[in-house]
């Protein structure tokens, strides 16, 4: 059974984030609304295309996809 993408993005929360993606974890930590049991690309990305605000770029929830897919052996 895979993890969830918020699941998997929580590895990254940091008090002090050092990168973008420790900042999306922390911010997606704190979006109440965050699908957290969703492993779908397109439904994620959907629901920050809309809710997101907190992300400069979609690049980041893309970067943390890739990650997202390595660890899961995706790909």
């Amino acid at each position: 059974m895979r993890k969830s993408f918020y699941h998997f993005l929580m590895n990254y929360r940091h008090p002090a984030p050092k990168d973008e993606i420790s900042l999306f974890a922390n911010a997606a930590f704190l979006d109440v609304a965050f699908p957290k049991s969703a492993d779908d690309y397109h439904e994620l990305s959907s629901y920050l295309e809309l809710n997101g605000h907190y992300l400069d770029s979609m690049t980041v929830f893309d970067e943390a996809w890739q990650l997202y897919l390595s660890s899961e052996n995706k790909i």
